[in-house]
């Protein structure tokens, strides 16, 4: 994408320089931030480890990019958003007898108006683990389709489904002319039975992510072709349903086509901080990958101090500093600093925690010809990571699905009962997922997710899909 300076677009960088500092304040955790603006992008950063390269989980961000593959498919005569549900999978006929199940629209599923009124995902597998979309249709909706929200991923999961099967393709395999058209790079998703998500899952970077963002800023349109069909933005993009009970105001603003009504503009909302926010009165596009539980957090500062400097003037000064900043963003590392000696090393029995994997009960430290490596033993797997040493050692772990990228960093600290012990944070590099670790002198270890993933709890799989 074209580059570009805060001040020639008319963006104020010292906007962004008050949106950093403010999400520094609240403590939020972001991975990274590209803000465009008249199509240019103005401000970019990663918090290294990260970096620009590197895919990450989007988590519902997902949606998004499903019901791009929908307007794709609805444009080329595959489906048509009055279609019943049903009708796309006749072999299910017989089992689903609810007539409102049966009046289930794809524009119901798009707009998380199946008449459910909640998440249905767990009973949807209980029903039919094998085909989710049979044990949602098996569901009775509370109420007649198209007249009340409820976020449910077996809505976005099955409009997926039906794009998969009318085109033969997976989603990655359907919307990749597309993603090749806009410039993106190389995607992954998770799947289920040969069926990707839909509604979470996909792995992109962040950059892939802000092109989407564009092309619907722009109607639809790319470099003067209009990639998706005439209207379909305006028509997503607006509010079908009311959520006036949803917790956050920015929650609160209504749903479109797999896409949130924001405060201002609207967005692809991912968990931990997964967003594209698209401000057409702004001509601006922000996006960010990050690991917060506090989401609301995050949008209120770019609220108060972002959306303010779009449409601001700026100067060359200010533009140099915050070039400054981003090109140097940084997780802290693990500990108070120092070498990991070698009293460290050894076995020690894992200490449960609500927030401790599943199945991880020891771990092992060990020194070798090139340096620390940490073995995590979960339920009978492996999963070692190299170490680094008052600073991040960016890697690759090996586990018993082959290698995952991860950034391990470790220091000494100095525990709430005044002893000491040794800190270690594993970042899982394409997730927006870390491990945090304290290990004791006693024998003992606390190891805990720093925000606990939604998918996929083997450390072995919490990479971006090959």
């Amino acid at each position: 994408m074209p580059r570009s300076t805060p001040s020639e677009q008319q963006v104020d960088a010292e906007g962004v320089q008050a949106t950093l500092d403010a999400w520094e304040r609240s403590g939020t955790e972001l991975h990274s931030l590209m803000v465009l603006r008249h199509g240019s992008v103005v401000a970019e950063g990663w918090w290294s480890p990260y970096s620009a390269g590197r895919r990450h989980l989007l988590y519902s961000l997902s949606k998004t990019f499903t019901a791009t593959a929908a307007a794709l498919a609805s444009g080329e005569g595959l489906l048509d958003l009055d279609d019943t549900l049903l009708s796309h999978f006749p072999e299910l006929d017989a089992d689903v007898t609810d007539p409102r199940s049966r009046a289930i629209r794809l524009r119901h599923v798009a707009a998380m108006a199946s008449g459910h009124d909640h998440e249905t995902l767990p009973e949807a597998l209980a029903e039919d683990p094998a085909n989710p979309v049979r044990g949602f249709l098996r569901l009775p909706p509370q109420a007649e389709p198209g007249t009340l929200f409820a976020y449910n991923q077996p809505c976005t999961f099955s409009l997926g489904a039906v794009v998969q099967r009318r085109s033969g393709r997976t989603l990655t395999q359907y919307l990749r002319p597309l993603l090749d058209r806009l410039g993106a790079g190389p995607v992954g998703w998770l799947s289920r039975d040969g069926v990707e998500l839909g509604f979470s899952g996909l792995h992109a970077r962040t950059e892939d992510v802000a092109r989407l963002g564009q092309l619907y800023l722009s109607g639809g349109r790319w470099e003067g072709e209009q990639l998706l069909p005439d209207g379909w933005v305006a028509e997503a993009t607006r509010s079908h349903v009311a959520t006036d009970g949803e917790p956050n105001p920015d929650w609160r603003q209504g749903y479109g086509f797999q896409v949130w009504q924001s405060r201002h503009g609207y967005r692809g909302d991912g968990a931990f901080g997964q967003f594209c926010l698209v401000l057409p009165e702004q001509d601006a596009v922000v996006v960010t990958t990050a690991a917060t539980e506090d989401m609301q957090t995050l949008l209120d500062a770019v609220w108060e101090h972002l959306l303010p400097a779009l449409g601001a003037e700026g100067d060359l000064d200010a533009d140099a500093r915050l070039a400054e900043r981003l090109a140097g963003l940084r997780l802290r590392p693990a500990g108070d600093g120092g070498a990991v000696e070698g009293r460290w090393a050894g076995h020690r029995t894992v200490t449960p925690g609500e927030r401790t994997p599943d199945g991880l009960d020891a771990l092992e430290l060990s020194e070798g010809p090139e340096g620390w490596t940490l073995t995590l033993h979960q339920a009978g797997e492996l999963f070692t990571v190299p170490l680094g040493a008052g600073d991040w050692a960016v890697g690759d772990a090996q586990g018993a699905d082959g290698p995952v990228p991860v950034a391990v960093s470790a220091g000494p600290v100095t525990t709430a009962d005044g002893t000491s012990a040794l800190a270690v944070a594993v970042l899982l590099l394409e997730t927006p997922h870390a491990l945090d670790l304290t290990l004791h002198a006693d024998g003992q270890a606390d190891v805990a997710w720093r925000t606990v993933p939604l998918h996929r709890g083997r450390l072995a799989e919490m990479r971006c899909p090959v």
